[in-house]
């Protein structure tokens, strides 16, 4: 396999094409040639190389095609970075290159390709959303059931329900575009994630027991004042980074726990809410890393309820950085 690498000195970036090779039982991994700092000329290098590396290029094109790519964004994001988040240098460029790509090259592409791949968004994001809840539907399964109508074998209406309502309410948010998080717009979501599911709309009055939970969720006569109390700090929070802001809210609206079921697959719903809303695009958190989610949640529960402070934070964040970079370029490029 040939790929690029990108070796970091300093603050300078130097570039070579590297080849993993098996050698009976081992890889061995070596450089093929040095591409030079300035990543404009890389793709000409790539070009100028001998002919006998032409046909490992060739095996592996679109992967370095798409390395240069992205990191031409990140290039084009190092210019305007915003300052004073609680985001890594390297998490901050990611994030930014992403919102680039989104902001300019995308809505370039065919409507029809747009289309595309907001399906494709949607369903990914459907199939882990519910998965990290307990969905058992597959990847392969939500694609058919989504795009083709065919309902999985052995699967309960409750899990096909659940990602019908997943694709039904992000798509009334692309189409809607709120641009604020009302009571009414998070009742709204949490009825149409739920519906056919679990009739127990608004917030509860009674008391939750989340399962293997490491916090206190709000008591119940307590859920519509720290609702409204967080909602109204969350709108004082607008100096944050857009996804600084959207990731604090899950996860203090997760600590609040407002419904009797649903609060997971409406936290995350919410957080696209605010990405979308200030033109980035949207995250996946993806079923795999599950455990690793679930955990940096519970690092951020030493948080004040009206506080956002960098150290209960930072862990959550770079977790859920990592996530929306990998899933971005993976979908949207």
């Amino acid at each position: 396999m040939v790929y690029i690498y990108r070796k970091v000195i300093g603050n300078k970036e130097y570039y070579y094409l590297r080849a993993s090779i098996r050698e009976k039982d081992r890889i061995i991994t070596k450089d093929i040639a040095y591409l030079g700092s300035d990543l404009g000329r890389v793709r000409e290098q790539v070009d100028e190389l001998p002919k006998k590396y032409h046909e490992q290029i060739r095996k592996t094109y679109k992967t370095i095609q798409r390395f240069l790519d992205i990191n031409s964004y990140r290039e084009q994001a190092k210019e305007k970075l915003p300052k004073g988040t609680f985001l890594s240098p390297d998490s901050l460029l990611n994030i930014e290159a992403a919102h680039i790509h989104y902001q300019t090259r995308f809505p370039k592409k065919d409507p029809l390709t747009q289309q595309e791949t907001w399906k494709e968004f949607i369903i990914e994001f459907a199939f882990n959303t519910t998965s990290i809840e307990g969905n058992t539907i597959t990847l392969k399964e939500a694609a058919h059931l989504l795009v083709e109508s065919r309902v999985p074998k052995d699967k309960t209406l409750r899990e096909i329900y659940d990602l019908q309502n997943t694709e039904k309410t992000f798509n009334s948010i692309l189409r809607d575009a709120p641009q604020e998080i009302t009571h009414d717009l998070i009742q709204d979501i949490h009825r149409g994630l739920l519906a056919n599911i679990d009739n127990r709309n608004g917030y509860r009055t009674d008391e939750v027991r989340v399962f293997k939970a490491a916090f206190a969720s709000t008591p119940a006569p307590y859920v519509m004042t720290d609702m409204e109390l967080f909602l109204k700090w969350t709108d004082t929070q607008k100096d944050l980074h857009p996804f600084v802001r959207a990731v604090i809210f899950h996860h203090k609206f997760e600590k609040i726990h407002p419904f009797m079921d649903g609060n997971g697959r409406t936290g995350r719903m919410l957080m696209n809410v605010l990405l979308l809303s200030q033109s980035y695009p949207p995250l996946i958190i993806r079923k795999k890393n599950r455990p690793a989610y679930l955990d940096a949640l519970h690092r951020a529960d030493k948080s004040p309820p009206l506080k956002a402070e960098k150290e209960h934070y930072a862990d959550l964040l770079e977790f859920t950085a990592k996530e929306y970079a990998e899933n971005y370029w993976h979908i949207f490029l």
